[in-house]
């Protein structure tokens, strides 16, 4: 049976970070449902691309994934960290080993809602000051501690997806999916 991850999005999310990440995912093989914060209404993102969710996260937060993954921008790491589900999830996925993965601003969701105080994280670098002091703030492009993967921001989107396929799938599956996407070898050695 394939693993499974809930990518949640909302109006103000980074478009790079939620298209990149949904891709490769499903690339892997990953079964992905993408529900939008507020309903299953169009979401628009930070740079005015529309993305219309596969459900309103109200559907599916009772329901059973093997990940959960924030894009950031820093309109929806607000509005995430603004949502006491968003807040119960990540708890509850955190503490029963899933994988959690978090882009860019949207670790500030992390300390919002009290999960994984003194983990290693990185994220973009206009929110590391509110995250040094709860946090083992890394400057590195993704970092991996336990079942916990952040990333800092658009750049770093395809790096950070493919160390979620990695946990999600083992490395030989990235063995797999990366050369038709001809991405950079540095990209690939740092996963």
């Amino acid at each position: 049976m394939a693993p499974s991850a809930l990518v949640l999005i909302t109006d103000g999310n980074e478009e790079m970070e939620a298209v990149i990440s949904i891709d490769i995912l499903r690339r892997a093989g990953v079964d992905v449902t993408v529900a939008g914060l507020n309903g299953p209404n169009t979401v628009e993102c930070s740079r005015h691309v529309k993305i219309v969710p596969d459900t309103g996260l109200s559907a599916v937060k009772d329901k059973t994934f093997d990940a959960i993954l924030l894009p950031g921008g820093m309109g929806g790491a607000e509005a995430f960290s603004k949502s006491s589900t968003v807040h119960e999830l990540l708890s509850q996925y955190y503490s029963q080993q899933k994988v959690v993965a978090i882009i860019c601003a949207s670790p500030i969701v992390l300390k919002a809602a009290q999960v994984a105080k003194g983990r290693s994280v990185t994220a973009h670098p206009s929110v590391k000051d509110q995250l040094v002091q709860d946090y083992n703030y890394k400057e590195e492009r993704v970092v991996v501690d336990g079942n916990l993967i952040t990333s800092r921001g658009p750049g770093t989107a395809f790096e950070f997806a493919l160390a979620v396929v990695k946990k999600l799938q083992g490395p030989e599956k990235l063995k797999e999916i990366v050369p038709p996407m001809i991405c950079n070898d540095e990209i690939v050695k740092s996963v």
